[in-house]
């Protein structure tokens, strides 16, 4: 019995509870994603805390929680309760936007002309840097809350739509408002590394982010304003080359970030060797 404890949710019968790893497995992998653990007519508890205390048979769960209460209960008959989405990769944070880049792409351009001629990357770079945190932040949060409406409850969000040092910081300034400001879980990618800035080649930006962007991320980490979780680099064809995408991943981890990069997206480039 759970005794007279408070809790936050009660799910209560659910058609079908999903479990994923039903044999407390860490994860599944090639065969055994075909056999999720799936319980039938199931009911689940989270506690005040937000962690989930007892997932089972909506009888037993009922038996052991009889004398709990809820700050809410949710009848989920005929339901279908997942798992929170992990969004792995998103660029959720810009101004602007590419509609009018739709009918370069129908007359045959591909990604490459397009960010060659200003447009992609560039385009948006332009506009991001015009906006203010302010506006980034509004757009921002109205995008994390369709996100979030849609399922997904962890994101990986970027940067990478500045360039340069103050816009990549003002980016990186929204995204960690969010952290603090929205209930949907965020994992920070610095990608100041997304594309060369207009006017540098690439080992001069190489070298703008190992000298001044990364060790601007240290001190405002140590400093406890921006909370940083990981470094991205778009190793590919006319960005980064191997060279400058190993260095600046190693100048990341250097500095306490993990490693997460575009590679062999466009151009086989051999970017799995870094």
């Amino acid at each position: 019995m759970a005794g007279r404890q408070r809790h936050r949710l009660l799910l209560e019968n659910a058609e079908q509870l999903v479990q994923v790893c039903g044999r407390r497995e860490p994860y599944l992998r090639r065969s055994g994603a075909a056999s999720l653990g799936v319980l039938r007519a199931a009911s689940l508890v989270v506690g005040l805390d937000g962690c989930i205390k007892a997932v089972g048979q909506a009888d037993v769960i009922r038996n052991q929680f009889s004398e709990a209460t809820f700050e809410r209960i949710i009848d989920c008959s005929g339901k279908c309760v997942l798992p929170g989405l992990v969004d792995a990769h998103t660029h959720p944070v810009w101004a602007g936007d590419r509609v009018h880049e739709f009918a370069m792409k129908l007359a045959g351009a591909s990604y490459m002309e397009i960010h060659q001629a200003g447009g992609g990357i560039h385009f948006t770079v332009e506009h991001t840097r015009k906006a203010t945190e302010d506006e980034l932040f509004t757009s921002f949060q109205h995008r994390l809350e369709r996100m979030l409406r849609a399922g997904s409850t962890l994101v990986e969000c970027k940067s990478g739509y500045g360039l340069n040092l103050e816009t990549e910081l003002k980016m990186l300034r929204v995204i960690e408002r969010a952290k603090k400001s929205m209930d949907i879980g965020i994992s920070s990618t610095y990608c100041g590394a997304h594309a060369v800035p207009k006017g540098k080649t690439a080992t001069e930006a190489t070298d703008d982010i190992i000298n001044n962007h990364l060790p601007k991320l240290k001190e405002l980490k140590l400093s406890g304003e921006i909370h940083v979780n990981n470094i991205d680099v778009f190793c590919e064809k006319g960005v980064f080359d191997l060279e400058s995408t190993r260095r600046i991943l190693q100048a990341g981890k250097d500095t306490g970030l993990q490693i997460n990069f575009h590679g062999d997206e466009l151009h086989p480039v051999k970017s799995a060797e870094v």
